[in-house]
This record gives C-alpha cells, structure tokens and sequence, in this order.
C-alpha cells in the first residue's frame, strides 16, 4: 500500500509556507523522520519529516510552491503501488487484479455506481462536474486574498494541483483542485477576497469521479456511498464551514466517564485548547475522532459564541467602522495594501483590546544596583558563550513573579467558566523585526538561570535574523515582556496579548535624583508599566504583582527567597 505524505501541524496559527529547499527526489529511499524539505512560515523555517519508512513514489511540489498544513504532496510506495490508481484505471485489468485480491467484495459493487454517476452529465461530455470550494484554512482563519492564479478555464488539472494561491495572515496558502478534470469555471481573480465555504469555480471529472474511489475503499452498500461520499473527500474543518448548525445539533452524548474513540494525542490537544471531548462528534470509522474533528468543532464553538446575540450586554454589538473622508481633495496620497503581517496584527491587537477590560499601572524600579551587578558578572557571561542583558534579568524576575503570584499565570475559559492555572512557566519576549513584532517564549524559566536565558536569547535573535525561529517557540507564552528601553520612551500602556492575562512595559532607564538617607543621591529608575486583564486580576492584585517586581529589581535576593 502507498502512505499519503501530507504537509503536517507547523505550530500554533501557522497555516502553511513555501518550499525553499527541496531534499529528496522520486525513487529514494526514505527512513521516518527523514527530511523532504525545508518550508519558509511567515518568520521560520521548518524541516517537514517523511511519516514512514519506504520508497518516494510521487512528490508533486517543487522549489518556490507554497503548501498548506493538511495538503497531501506527495506518496511513499508500499506493498501494491498500483492500487491507487486501478479504480480510476477501470480499461486496464492488469491494474485491477491487485486491487481485487486485497478485496474482491469491492470492485463489482463499485464499478455499477460509476458508471450511474457517469450517466446523469454524459450530454456534456464529462463523467461529472464537482465544485471548488476554499476550505478550511486554519482555525480563526476565515478567508483570503488571492495573489496569483495559477491556471485557467479549460486546463487540465491533477486532483491536489494548485489552482490558486490565497494570502491569509503571515502564510500563503495553495487552493489545491477536488479532483481530476477540466477546470470549466473560474469565479474569483486576482486580488479579489474569498472566504472559507465559497464556491470559486468547477472541475469537469473525466474518466471517473474521485468519490466512488473512496466509496470503494469503505465497502458500504452503493445508496450509503453515495450519501456518504463527501465525508472522506472534507476534513471535519471543511464540513463543518458548510454547515456549522447542524454540526453544533450533532453533540456526541456519551456517558461522562465513557471511552472516548480517540488517540491520546487527540484528547490532549483538546484538552489544550479546552474542548470537552466527550462532545465532539466522530467522523472516522465507528465514531473514532480526528485531530480535525476536534479543530472543526472548537471553530464552531467559536463562531457560535462570535454570531450569537448580545446576551452579554451592549459589549457584544457589531462594532461600527469609523467612515473615511475622500483624502484626496486635501492633497496628493498614496495608497499601499496592507501586508499580511500588519493585517493580523490588526486583528490580533483589535481583538484583544475589545474583548480584555485593560488596566495599566505604572511604577518605577532603582536598577542602579542591578546594572552593576550585571556589568560585573558580564565576563562569566561571555565565558559562557552568552551576553548578559536586562532583558533576561527581567524575564528571570517575570517568571519568579508569576510564581509567587500563580493568578497572573492563569487564562480565562469563558466557554467552561473556568480559570486555566498552568503549572509551567513560560516568558514571551516581544521583539521588533524587520518582518514585523516577534513574540519568542522562553520555556521553562523558572528552571534557568539569568546567563542560560541570556544565551537562548541569543540564540533566538540569530534565528529571528536569518528568519528560521521555530514557530514551537512562539507559542506557549504565559506573560509577555515588552522592552522597548533600547528605544527610549518612558511610561506607556502595553495591550496584553491573550490568551494571557498580563504584559510588563519597560521603558528606558534615566538617571535622576533620590532622597536617600537623609539627602538626593543619583540614582538610575526604570519605568515599568503593567497592564492587566481586569476579569481575573484585582487592582490590588496588580499593585502587589509590580511592587514585588521593583522590589525583586531593586533587591535581586528576593528572587532566591520568594520566587
């Protein structure tokens, strides 16, 4: 049998990237975990592995395509190479006797549907026309913008072929063709906006439809292979874009303590993004469920929380866009599209500042002393192989403070009403690139000392540059440090990134005058600026949270003693 070698799960809020390095051909030898190549994300670079042992027997991408998590690419030969194509190969019966041996119950019955399904459109010359349907791109990805066409009404397309390529957040995304055929339609251009569910042209099936190939391989009776044939042909994201009403009718009942049809894997992201998955509905064989099903039904959740009615208060109305003059007939301007990357920030940082009640409280911390102790122990540093910053001095200090205060390392489950305590101490270091903001999450901080952060900073500030970081180390984050004290700047309101609930502004630090003992002494103070989400942390507890960071700041031995 052949294994489908599909572009898999690239991190959190990646939804593909484009090949840059292509490692293998067809006919090597490939051992699992072996890379094919090189996929450039947004702002990384990630090795995608081959799933299996085995023989590379078709690879259908090349240098410069850009793929899709999900999108099969290629296929690694197994025990019968031309199983996969004998029931699209009905003329040839050398190619159907193997696929008959493996189950000889299946072709009979499946070659009456086909040529059924082929009768109905024969007055247009084809087996049948199936739709081109953007599907689902990634959760809270809704839609695109196409960039490029990639062919043409009347070409001829392989089933995967790219048709188009859509820009969506920080990725490029190929809309792979349903099936073989003609293209015979094409209702969306260049530059036009699509979104997940729309139909964007047609495929005239030639020589027998994909379907009944899956139909086949299910051996159900012919009527319930055809009611059933689009389910193995849609992930569960896709069917549930089409008809997500029904999806959310279809909760699963089962007995609260009853096994659940899934890998541990499954479950285990569920229970990461906060799905019950007792509710989720199966679409696998006896109800088993998928990754995707988890994903399709978390959207759903999303989307019917998002659409429902402002039960919640005047908060939950639409949101009215501010109308813009004719700018023009004040002066000469000039209009740029909006990148991809500005666009989800747009979206991210509208989206937390509407829906988190920000509070921001201001302070400031004596870091002379700390300064001098970080010049002092800069040369064991370096010894080390690392620099010894500020930065990490304040990320060591951020995570010893979420461990004496474990409400900031906390996340809110509306959904559940149920707050999220994690148990694992990640800091996010926002940095400015020239692609755009970067957030880098050091994990496990409260485990590292102040040069090895300092070295993993470096480390991840040369992958930031060449533009390879590892989306796995962007995301994880449970507070974010925003130092823009490189910059300058004092004192400003930092928007905190859910689904965190805090963020620390750091400003520069300036020397000014202190009464100290009796008399002004020079001393240099550090802004510091702390916003909140206001739903799970008091006033007070924010104002106990910054006072314990100035005093870790101004008294470095604290950090031993409480955090």
């Amino acid at each position: 049998m052949s294994t489908e070698i599909k572009v898999p799960n690239l991190g959190e809020g990646v939804e593909g990237g484009e090949i840059i390095n292509l490692s293998v051909a067809v006919g090597d030898a490939l051992t699992e975990g072996q890379t094919l190549f090189e996929l450039e994300t947004g702002k990384a670079t990630v090795e995608v592995p081959a799933p299996a042992d085995g023989t590379l027997e078709s690879l259908d991408v090349s240098e410069g395509d850009s793929l899709k998590v999900g999108q099969v690419i290629g296929t690694l030969s197994g025990e019968a190479e031309a199983s996969p194509k004998a029931p699209a190969e009905k003329t040839e019966p050398d190619q159907t006797d193997q696929s008959d041996q493996t189950d000889p119950s299946d072709q009979p019955d499946a070659e009456p549907e086909e040529a059924e399904e082929a009768e109905e459109p024969e007055d247009d010359g084809s087996a049948s026309e199936e739709n081109i349907v953007i599907p689902a791109l990634g959760e809270g990805v809704e839609g695109g913008t196409v960039v490029s066409l990639l062919v043409s009404v009347g070409d001829v397309v392989d089933e995967g072929q790219p048709i188009l390529e859509m820009e969506t957040g920080k990725a490029t995304v190929d809309l792979p063709a349903p099936c073989a055929g003609e293209i015979t339609e094409l209702s969306i251009g260049e530059g036009d906006e699509g979104k997940v569910g729309d139909t964007v042209g047609k495929v005239a099936v030639k020589g027998g439809a994909p379907k009944p190939k899956k139909n086949k391989e299910k051996a159900a009776p012919s009527k319930s292979d055809a009611e059933k044939s689009p389910a193995p042909k849609k992930s569960g994201a896709e069917a549930a874009q089409e008809d997500e009403a029904p999806l959310l009718k279809r909760a699963a009942k089962r007995p609260e303590h009853s096994p659940v049809p899934a890998a541990p894997s499954v479950r285990k992201f569920a229970r990461e993004i906060g799905v019950d998955i007792q509710e989720v509905p199966g679409s696998g064989p006896k109800g088993r469920i998928s990754l995707e099903d988890v994903k399709a039904w978390s959207k759903q959740l999303h989307r019917q929380k998002s659409t429902a009615p402002a039960a919640a208060g005047a908060s939950a109305a639409p949101r009215k866009k501010v109308p813009l003059p004719d700018f023009s007939a004040f002066g000469d301007i000039d209009r740029q599209k909006m990148s991809t990357i500005r666009k989800m920030t747009v979206e991210h940082m509208d989206n937390c500042w509407s829906t988190i009640p920000h509070v921001t409280q201001f302070d400031d911390a004596d870091v002379t002393d700390l300064e001098a102790l970080r010049k002092s122990f800069q040369p064991k540093a370096e010894k080390a192989g690392a620099k010894l910053t500020m930065t990490a001095m304040l990320i060591k200090i951020l995570g010893s403070a979420l461990k004496a205060f474990p409400n900031f390392n906390a996340s809110l489950d509306l959904d559940r009403e149920e707050v999220v305590l994690k148990k694992y101490i990640n800091v996010g270091c926002a940095v400015d690139t020239p692609k755009g903001l970067v957030v880098p999450v050091i994990r496990g901080v409260n485990g590292k000392n102040m040069i090895e952060i300092s070295k993993e900073l470096g480390e991840m500030a040369g992958q930031m540059r060449d533009g390879k970081i590892s989306p796995a180390l962007l995301q994880g984050g449970c507070i974010t440090l925003s130092n823009l004290g490189g910059l300058g700047g004092k004192h400003f309101t930092p928007i905190v990134n859910g689904p965190e609930v805090a963020i620390l502004g750091v400003g520069r630090a300036a020397m000014k005058p202190v009464w100290v003992n009796g008399k002004f002494e020079p001393r240099m103070l550090m802004p510091l600026s702390l916003s909140y989400d206001h739903r799970l942390i008091d006033g007070a507890d924010g104002t106990r949270f910054l006072r314990w960071i100035v005093d870790a700041i101004e008294q470095p031995l604290l950090i031993s003693l409480e955090g």
